[in-house]
């Protein structure tokens, strides 16, 4: 068997998306996967699956069954890493729905013990955010807000709160295993 990878999940947020993006091709071994949501906002802000797949291999939310979440049973992913995480995606997430190819592979990296990060959207009752024109203020709903503090609570996961704190996590989780 090859090396571990790590596998990153982009959904339909576009919460420091670029950011995110910016320090996911710094990466090497990375598996992406978006989700059709994420596919439409990664265009929004003028990133192309083109130019990601120059870097990785991407994978779209295309099949029912989403085959490759096997992937997490055979040892191929040491991690996990959820960035941008929509508020839908953390509530599915929390409710143990693995009805997409991103819940899917939350819910088998949890049931095969692989870490996972996640950053989702709504983090605070008052936030800054981006928007494809620029930094906007949002104030997420006290349920979006309890999906992430549950979120927290879940077994080999890590919820981070900032761009910042996703790269420095991201980084020590892979330092930890060289």
């Amino acid at each position: 068997m090859t090396k571990p990878k790590l596998a990153w999940a982009i959904t339909g947020s576009g919460h420091y998306i670029e950011e995110c993006v910016e320090f996911l091709l710094t990466l090497e071994n990375v598996d992406l996967y978006v989700s059709a949501a994420g596919e439409e906002v990664l265009k929004m802000y003028g990133i192309t699956l083109d130019e990601l797949r120059k870097k990785m291999p991407v994978y779209r939310d295309k099949t029912a069954s989403c085959p490759p979440v096997g992937l997490f049973y055979k040892g191929y992913y040491h991690t996990f890493v959820l960035a941008p995480a929509t508020s839908n995606t953390v509530a599915k997430c929390v409710l143990g729905i693995a009805d997409s190819l991103v819940t899917n592979l939350y819910s088998q990296a949890g049931k095969c013990r692989v870490p996972s990060i996640v950053y989702p959207c709504d983090i605070a009752p008052e936030m800054e955010t981006t928007a494809p024109s620029g930094k906007v203020m949002v104030y997420p709903r006290k349920i979006d807000l309890e999906g992430t503090a549950k979120l927290r609570e879940f077994e080999f996961t890590t919820v981070v709160e900032s761009a910042e704190e996703l790269i420095a996590t991201v980084q020590q989780r892979l330092k930890s295993l060289s």
